[in-house]
Protein backbone atom coordinates (compact mmCIF):
# COMPACT_ATOMS: atom_id res chain seq x y z
CA UNK A 1 0.00 0.00 0.00
CA UNK A 2 0.99 3.22 -0.80
CA UNK A 3 1.84 5.99 2.19
CA UNK A 4 3.46 8.56 0.06
CA UNK A 5 2.45 10.27 -2.62
CA UNK A 6 4.83 13.22 -4.32
CA UNK A 7 3.73 15.19 -7.25
CA UNK A 8 6.70 16.91 -9.31
CA UNK A 9 6.33 20.20 -10.15
CA UNK A 10 7.92 23.53 -10.25
CA UNK A 11 6.81 26.21 -7.88
CA UNK A 12 5.88 29.49 -9.50
CA UNK A 13 2.98 31.13 -11.84
CA UNK A 14 5.17 30.93 -14.90
CA UNK A 15 5.66 27.18 -14.41
CA UNK A 16 2.03 26.63 -13.89
CA UNK A 17 1.01 25.21 -16.71
CA UNK A 18 4.08 23.84 -17.85
CA UNK A 19 4.01 20.37 -19.07
CA UNK A 20 6.58 19.40 -16.55
CA UNK A 21 4.15 20.05 -13.97
CA UNK A 22 1.26 17.49 -15.68
CA UNK A 23 1.70 15.87 -12.06
CA UNK A 24 0.31 19.48 -10.63
CA UNK A 25 -2.24 19.78 -12.69
CA UNK A 26 -3.40 15.99 -12.33
CA UNK A 27 -3.08 16.79 -8.01
CA UNK A 28 -6.00 20.12 -9.09
CA UNK A 29 -8.40 17.38 -10.74
CA UNK A 30 -8.44 14.97 -8.29
CA UNK A 31 -11.02 15.09 -4.99
CA UNK A 32 -8.10 14.79 -2.89
CA UNK A 33 -7.13 17.93 -3.33
CA UNK A 34 -10.45 19.64 -1.74
CA UNK A 35 -9.98 17.10 1.05
CA UNK A 36 -6.16 17.44 2.19
CA UNK A 37 -5.32 20.44 3.64
CA UNK A 38 -2.20 21.54 2.56
CA UNK A 39 0.59 23.28 4.58
CA UNK A 40 4.05 24.10 4.05
CA UNK A 41 6.24 21.63 5.41
CA UNK A 42 8.96 19.43 4.07
CA UNK A 43 10.22 22.47 1.58
CA UNK A 44 6.62 21.97 -0.47
CA UNK A 45 3.11 22.06 0.55
CA UNK A 46 2.29 18.78 2.33
CA UNK A 47 -1.25 17.53 3.90
CA UNK A 48 -2.35 14.18 5.10
CA UNK A 49 -5.49 12.00 5.17
CA UNK A 50 -7.07 9.02 7.09
CA UNK A 51 -6.88 6.27 4.94
CA UNK A 52 -10.63 5.38 5.84
CA UNK A 53 -11.93 9.19 5.08
CA UNK A 54 -10.92 8.59 1.33
CA UNK A 55 -11.83 4.77 1.37
CA UNK A 56 -15.18 6.29 2.22
CA UNK A 57 -15.83 8.32 -0.48
CA UNK A 58 -17.37 5.72 -1.85
CA UNK A 59 -19.06 2.74 -1.43
CA UNK A 60 -17.37 -0.78 -2.38
CA UNK A 61 -19.61 -1.58 -4.98
CA UNK A 62 -19.64 2.00 -6.50
CA UNK A 63 -16.07 1.42 -6.40
CA UNK A 64 -15.65 -1.60 -8.35
CA UNK A 65 -18.37 -0.29 -10.86
CA UNK A 66 -16.32 2.43 -11.74
CA UNK A 67 -13.38 0.23 -11.62
CA UNK A 68 -14.54 -1.52 -14.52
CA UNK A 69 -16.40 1.73 -16.16
CA UNK A 70 -13.44 4.68 -16.06
CA UNK A 71 -10.65 2.17 -15.32
CA UNK A 72 -11.47 -0.73 -17.52
CA UNK A 73 -9.94 -3.16 -15.04
CA UNK A 74 -12.54 -5.68 -14.67
CA UNK A 75 -14.20 -7.01 -11.51
CA UNK A 76 -10.90 -7.77 -9.93
CA UNK A 77 -11.72 -5.78 -6.52
CA UNK A 78 -14.23 -7.79 -4.06
CA UNK A 79 -12.62 -6.68 -0.99
CA UNK A 80 -11.25 -3.28 0.33
CA UNK A 81 -7.49 -4.04 1.70
CA UNK A 82 -6.40 -5.25 5.17
CA UNK A 83 -4.18 -4.34 7.00
CA UNK A 84 -3.95 -0.75 5.47
CA UNK A 85 -1.83 2.66 6.47
CA UNK A 86 -3.65 4.52 9.21
CA UNK A 87 -2.83 8.03 6.99
CA UNK A 88 -1.73 8.63 3.21
CA UNK A 89 0.67 11.64 2.66
CA UNK A 90 0.72 14.21 -0.04
CA UNK A 91 3.73 16.51 -0.89
CA UNK A 92 4.05 18.53 -3.39
CA UNK A 93 7.87 19.77 -3.27
CA UNK A 94 8.09 23.59 -3.80
CA UNK A 95 12.55 23.00 -4.29
CA UNK A 96 12.14 23.45 -8.04
CA UNK A 97 12.59 19.99 -10.08
CA UNK A 98 15.88 18.90 -9.48
CA UNK A 99 16.22 19.07 -6.01
CA UNK A 100 12.74 17.38 -5.77
CA UNK A 101 14.15 14.38 -3.72
CA UNK A 102 15.42 16.72 -0.52
CA UNK A 103 11.58 17.53 0.04
CA UNK A 104 10.31 14.28 -0.81
CA UNK A 105 13.89 11.92 1.55
CA UNK A 106 12.94 14.65 4.18
CA UNK A 107 9.33 13.28 4.39
CA UNK A 108 9.93 10.04 4.09
CA UNK A 109 12.49 10.00 6.68
CA UNK A 110 9.89 11.73 8.69
CA UNK A 111 7.74 9.60 8.44
CA UNK A 112 9.52 6.19 8.54
CA UNK A 113 7.97 5.46 5.30
CA UNK A 114 10.27 3.01 3.12
CA UNK A 115 10.98 3.81 -0.54
CA UNK A 116 8.49 1.03 -1.98
CA UNK A 117 5.34 2.74 -0.06
CA UNK A 118 5.97 5.92 -2.00
CA UNK A 119 4.11 6.71 -5.15
CA UNK A 120 5.65 9.78 -7.70
CA UNK A 121 3.78 11.14 -10.24
CA UNK A 122 5.68 12.92 -12.92
CA UNK A 123 5.21 13.83 -16.69
CA UNK A 124 6.86 11.96 -19.21
CA UNK A 125 9.08 12.33 -22.28
CA UNK A 126 9.04 8.94 -23.17
CA UNK A 127 4.99 8.25 -23.72
CA UNK A 128 2.67 10.26 -26.08
CA UNK A 129 0.34 12.76 -24.52
CA UNK A 130 -2.71 10.97 -23.77
CA UNK A 131 -1.23 7.87 -22.47
CA UNK A 132 -0.79 6.76 -18.80
CA UNK A 133 1.07 4.75 -16.84
CA UNK A 134 1.68 3.04 -13.41
CA UNK A 135 5.09 1.31 -12.67
CA UNK A 136 7.36 0.45 -10.00
CA UNK A 137 10.96 0.89 -9.76
CA UNK A 138 13.08 0.67 -13.43
CA UNK A 139 15.12 3.71 -15.12
CA UNK A 140 14.90 7.31 -14.76
CA UNK A 141 14.49 8.46 -18.50
CA UNK A 142 16.62 11.29 -18.00
CA UNK A 143 14.11 12.87 -15.83
CA UNK A 144 15.80 15.31 -12.92
CA UNK A 145 12.93 15.18 -10.45
CA UNK A 146 12.90 11.14 -10.16
CA UNK A 147 17.58 11.50 -10.20
CA UNK A 148 16.72 13.41 -7.09
CA UNK A 149 14.44 10.67 -5.80
CA UNK A 150 16.50 8.04 -6.46
CA UNK A 151 19.66 10.49 -4.81
CA UNK A 152 17.72 11.00 -1.79
CA UNK A 153 16.16 7.69 -1.38
CA UNK A 154 18.99 5.66 -2.40
CA UNK A 155 16.98 3.79 -4.73
CA UNK A 156 14.94 4.09 -7.62
CA UNK A 157 12.88 0.88 -5.73
CA UNK A 158 9.49 3.74 -5.62
CA UNK A 159 6.45 3.35 -7.92
CA UNK A 160 5.86 5.75 -10.04
CA UNK A 161 2.30 6.94 -11.97
CA UNK A 162 3.54 8.86 -15.30
CA UNK A 163 1.82 11.19 -17.72
CA UNK A 164 2.80 11.08 -21.32
CA UNK A 165 3.28 14.33 -22.84
CA UNK A 166 5.54 13.12 -25.95
CA UNK A 167 8.79 14.09 -27.18
CA UNK A 168 9.35 17.33 -29.36
CA UNK A 169 9.80 16.64 -33.01
CA UNK A 170 12.92 18.84 -32.85
CA UNK A 171 14.10 22.14 -30.52
CA UNK A 172 15.41 21.64 -27.11
CA UNK A 173 13.70 19.32 -24.35
CA UNK A 174 14.26 21.88 -21.39
CA UNK A 175 12.66 24.34 -23.34
CA UNK A 176 9.98 21.99 -23.81
CA UNK A 177 8.98 20.27 -21.08
CA UNK A 178 8.89 24.33 -19.53
CA UNK A 179 6.78 25.79 -22.15
CA UNK A 180 3.14 25.36 -21.98
CA UNK A 181 0.89 22.64 -23.11
CA UNK A 182 -0.70 23.88 -26.30
CA UNK A 183 -4.83 24.62 -26.90
CA UNK A 184 -4.95 21.03 -28.79
CA UNK A 185 -2.66 19.91 -26.27
CA UNK A 186 -4.99 20.76 -23.03
CA UNK A 187 -8.05 19.86 -24.97
CA UNK A 188 -6.55 16.33 -24.93
CA UNK A 189 -5.02 16.52 -21.75
CA UNK A 190 -8.55 17.57 -19.73
CA UNK A 191 -9.92 14.40 -20.30
CA UNK A 192 -6.97 12.25 -19.81
CA UNK A 193 -6.36 14.20 -16.31
CA UNK A 194 -9.99 13.26 -14.97
CA UNK A 195 -9.70 10.37 -15.77
CA UNK A 196 -6.27 9.65 -14.38
CA UNK A 197 -7.58 11.43 -11.27
CA UNK A 198 -9.78 8.52 -10.11
CA UNK A 199 -7.10 6.39 -11.53
CA UNK A 200 -4.92 8.08 -8.97
CA UNK A 201 -7.74 7.80 -5.66
CA UNK A 202 -8.39 3.69 -6.80
CA UNK A 203 -4.94 3.09 -6.76
CA UNK A 204 -4.22 4.84 -3.33
CA UNK A 205 -7.09 2.83 -1.98
CA UNK A 206 -6.69 -0.65 -3.11
CA UNK A 207 -2.65 -0.58 -4.07
CA UNK A 208 -0.91 -0.12 -7.55
CA UNK A 209 -0.46 -3.19 -8.10
CA UNK A 210 -4.17 -3.61 -9.24
CA UNK A 211 -3.56 -1.25 -11.80
CA UNK A 212 -1.23 -3.70 -13.36
CA UNK A 213 -1.16 -4.92 -15.93
CA UNK A 214 -4.27 -3.05 -17.37
CA UNK A 215 -2.29 0.65 -16.56
CA UNK A 216 1.43 -0.56 -17.66
CA UNK A 217 0.47 1.72 -20.73
CA UNK A 218 -2.92 2.81 -21.00
CA UNK A 219 -3.72 5.30 -24.14
CA UNK A 220 -6.82 7.39 -22.60
CA UNK A 221 -7.68 9.21 -26.15
CA UNK A 222 -10.73 7.80 -27.51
Amino acid sequence: MIELIVLLGNHGKQYQNNRHNAAWLLWEKTRLSSLVSMQKKFKGRYGSLDYLKLQGIMGLQEWQDKAEQVLKLGPQVHQFPDPYPDKIHFLLPETYMNLSGDAAGEAAAFYKIPAERILVVHDELELPLGTVSFKFSGGLGGHNGLRSMKANLGTADFWRLRIGIGRPDHGDIASYVLSDFTKEESSILEGVLTISAFALEFALVFGPEVMLPAWNKRSLIT
